[in-house]
């Protein structure tokens, strides 16, 4: 495979009017993507009572085949039935649009703590518990690559939980190897004091290139180029890993390893959008669980004296290598089965699904699916970033969505979700009943 791109494309898109969305908004992006590219990440950065403005991931480079079988990852498989022996919650918090709480370093940890508790399972994302060496992966927590979340939403695929993956780990061959010397020191570290599968780390020469960008919206994205090259390695040991950890340097301009600390949050995280292009690519092409963590570019960038930063971001500058926590949560990520033909026993799959957490604004596919399966969506306002949509205008059912002010508010609608209760009916006042008076019925004579 040569030539293998991924970065994002701008798309204004119609706007459904009414159920279904997922199909039409996927036939239309398919249609106005660049030719001989497929859709990897779809996030609605605007929306409008008649159009979407659609930022869009995709690969170039693909045979048709890999392309054909891409597209059919984002086709809806709508759910019959749920199924209730587990309260199943998903959260999500999407990299690269400046999340209050999420958009920096790991800093969902205690939210993603906080939901599992009112929760039997929790589905959540690197993004959300990745800080750098650390990570808040609760026990009964699933690791799930984001384009994965998604696809279980969708119904294409499904999550076999295990006891312990083998972690194959890919770090860059840096110019200076003092870098790479660190991956393959917090590879043995996670070995060593976490007991994580790892037993190979495969140095990158040459290696993927991974430019951070801002998109138009403000969002966090980029460009990876020469991806068969990773993909190349991984298709050597294919059979031989059951996850892979990725290391590698990101493209930035000098000033960034400064401004974006300096600003404490203002400054959208460069990093993390790039990132994602490229795990989605790896877990949609080789259904292995991914994640990827930052290198840093020269030793220059490492010794830049940050003083005390901002809270959220204090993980990262405590830390030279940020791989650590991509080793521990791959190391019992699910494994990911396609589903073509409905439900598998003993796979997680959207019959499992309870709810869905997000911040609010935020319009991707895991928001759509929801909304077409029926899964109760609570969105969190005090989740604040740059997305410009308002979700209350969407066609949902009578209660299916519920806005809360902060994460203490929807643990507390999971909670009553989770008891099978309105969680209308623990506020006060409370509503009175409507009463309807039905027109007396006519007898109809043939």
């Amino acid at each position: 495979m040569d030539g293998l791109f991924a970065y994002e494309q701008v798309l204004d898109l119609p706007r459904p009017q009414s159920p279904p969305l997922v199909g039409p908004i996927v036939e239309s992006l398919s249609r106005r993507i660049a030719r001989g590219t497929a859709p990897i990440r779809v996030a609605v950065v605007r929306s409008s009572a008649h159009s979407l403005d659609v930022e869009v991931g995709v690969l170039e480079g693909l045979e048709k085949d890999q392309r054909a079988r891409l597209a059919a990852m984002l086709r809806l498989r709508r759910r019959a039935v749920e199924r209730t022996e587990a309260f199943t919650t998903v959260m999500v918090v999407p990299t690269g649009i400046g999340c209050a709480v999420g958009g920096h370093a790991g800093d969902a940890g205690a939210a993603v703590r906080l939901l599992a508790a009112v929760s039997d399972r929790l589905v959540t994302h690197p993004n959300a518990v990745n800080a750098s060496d650390l990570i808040e992966l609760p026990e009964n927590a699933l690791y799930v690559e984001g384009s994965v979340l998604a696809r279980v939403l969708l119904g294409s695929a499904g999550l076999a939980p295990v006891r312990a993956n083998r972690v194959l780990a890919v770090a860059d061959r840096d110019i200076d190897e003092h870098f790479a010397e660190i991956a393959v020191n917090s590879a043995a570290a996670a070995r060593a004091s976490g007991g994580v599968h790892c037993t190979e780390v495969v140095l990158l020469d040459p290696h993927v290139r991974l430019a951070s960008q801002y998109a138009p919206s403000g969002r966090a994205t980029g460009r990876v180029e020469h991806l068969e090259r990773l993909l190349h390695v991984l298709e050597e040991r294919r059979g031989a890993f059951d996850a892979v950890a990725i290391s590698t340097r990101i493209e930035v301009p000098w000033s960034y390893h400064r401004d974006y600390y300096e600003q404490r949050g203002v400054m959208i995280n460069p990093w993390g959008g790039v990132e994602a292009l490229l795990t989605h690519a790896v877990s949609s092409l080789l259904e292995v669980p991914a994640a990827h963590s930052p290198m840093f570019e020269s030793r220059e960038a490492a010794a830049v004296e940050l003083g005390i930063v901002d809270p959220r971001m204090a993980a990262e500058v405590i830390s030279l290598g940020f791989f650590v926590s991509v080793l521990e949560g791959l190391a019992r990520a699910p494994r990911i089965v396609p589903l073509e033909h409905g439900p598998l026993a003993g796979v997680i799959s959207v019959e499992d699904v309870s709810c869905l957490v997000i911040p609010d604004r935020v319009l991707g596919l895991p928001t759509l699916a929801a909304l077409e399966q029926g899964i109760p969506v609570v969105a969190v306002r005090e989740n604040a970033n740059l997305m410009a949509n308002d979700l209350a205008s969407l066609p949902w059912q009578p209660g299916q969505l519920t806005i809360v002010e902060n994460y203490w508010e929807a643990a507390g609608v999971v909670a009553a979700l989770r008891a099978g209760l309105d969680p209308a009916t623990v506020r006060r006042p409370l509503a009175d009943l409507t009463v309807a008076r039905p027109s007396a019925l006519h007898a109809v004579t043939p």
